[in-house]
């Protein structure tokens, strides 16, 4: 994850420079990660459409060989073969977004670290006796002045207190009045720091209402072929659970997190809502134009 975050650091950094507010930075830089995220988008929607084409299928082998397991993998595995596609094909988005999700959540969490690259960077260049990096040198300050209030958002201190002192550890996180250094659970009177959580888990139960009516819709159409609806109503049971558990998660991840990872999670999902609806047009399209 230490790779990655790395990574998204470096181009965090060159638009922090360029926009000089973090804010703003988050904002570009969840835009140029979910354009690059579209083809991902793209191969879990074409996945879910055909999962649900291959339903029946399914169902008929597995009536078929459930005395006969070996049998039952054997017909199982030449079925996606002939479809051209893997039993684990869905799980790569999900494994994408958890990498992604925890390499921006130390991202966020160590700025200085992973943004401003400064825990490589001797404090006192002068000083050949010490090798003390920027960041060890303020957090051992912090230690000494009892400063330290969350361990895992250290540099965030550092920031809000040292930052006037050193340009090095300056960052502007100053963003349409709002501080995205401020963590909800640590300032639960400031009514301001609910704003960016509530939006995003508003725009989260979109998302998953949306991703969950497109999945009954393909689930309706093979009912309609096939006249069986039972499948149909367990995936709706499941769907229905993940709507209200997703936004229970989300509400306590975006409570004990800075708030830039609030801000960045919103805008991913604000996205991620317009690709899904524009993708699946797209998807809709083709196919009328295949059948017609």
């Amino acid at each position: 994850m230490g790779f990655i975050s790395e990574l998204f650091g470096y181009l965090l950094n060159v638009l922090y420079e360029l926009f000089n507010n973090y804010g703003i930075a988050i904002i570009v830089f969840s835009v140029i990660l979910r354009i690059i995220l579209i083809p991902i988008t793209i191969k879990q929607q074409k996945t879910m459409k055909k999962s649900a084409e291959l339903q029946e299928e399914m169902k008929e082998i597995s009536k078929k060989y459930k005395n006969n397991p070996e049998k039952l993998n054997q017909e199982t595995i030449e079925l996606y073969k002939r479809e051209k596609m893997s039993p684990f094909s869905g799980c790569l988005s999900s494994i994408v977004q958890i990498i992604i999700i925890l390499s921006v959540f130390w991202l966020v969490s160590q700025p200085l670290t992973y943004m401003k690259r400064l825990n490589n960077v001797p404090y006192d260049a002068n000083n050949t006796e010490s090798n003390q990096s920027v960041v060890e040198y303020y957090k051992e300050k912090l230690k000494q002045e009892n400063e330290n209030q969350r361990t895992g958002y250290s540099e965030i201190a550092i920031i809000n207190k040292y930052g006037a002192e050193d340009e090095r550890v300056s960052v502007n996180m100053d963003f349409l009045g709002l501080d995205l250094s401020k963590v909800p659970s640590d300032n639960l009177n400031d009514w301001r720091v609910y704003i960016i959580p509530a939006l995003y888990v508003i725009s989260s139960v979109i998302s998953i209402k949306i991703t969950t009516n497109m999945s009954k819709k393909k689930n309706e159409d093979v009912v309609k072929e096939n006249g069986d609806n039972n499948e149909m109503e367990a995936m709706e049971a499941m769907n229905k659970n993940m709507t209200y558990m997703m936004p229970i998660m989300s509400v306590f991840i975006a409570f004990i997190a800075p708030l830039g990872l609030a801000l960045y999670w919103f805008i991913s999902n604000l996205l991620m809502i317009i690709e899904k609806i524009v993708i699946d047009k797209i998807m809709k399209h083709k196919e009328e134009k295949e059948n017609a």
